[in-house]
């Protein structure tokens, strides 16, 4: 399966049945970020994060509800 890097546009290959060639396949609302893009942004997060003026903020921890 051919791919395109939604930031750089660059086509890479998948196997057709990798799992990541099937979740584009059947919902198309996801996209594919090669693995470059995919490192500089993880870097440039991780270099914000440790600035300490960024928050990045996360899914909220939910507490156990009594039924």
């Amino acid at each position: 399966m051919r791919v395109k890097c939604v930031i750089c546009d660059t086509v890479n290959e998948l196997p057709d049945f990798s799992p990541i060639a099937k979740k584009l396949r059947n919902r198309p609302i996801h996209t594919f970020m090669c693995p470059t893009c995919h490192d500089r942004i993880t870097e440039k997060t991780n270099a914000r994060l440790a600035t300490g003026k960024f928050r990045f903020i996360r899914k909220a921890v939910q507490a156990d509800e009594e039924f």
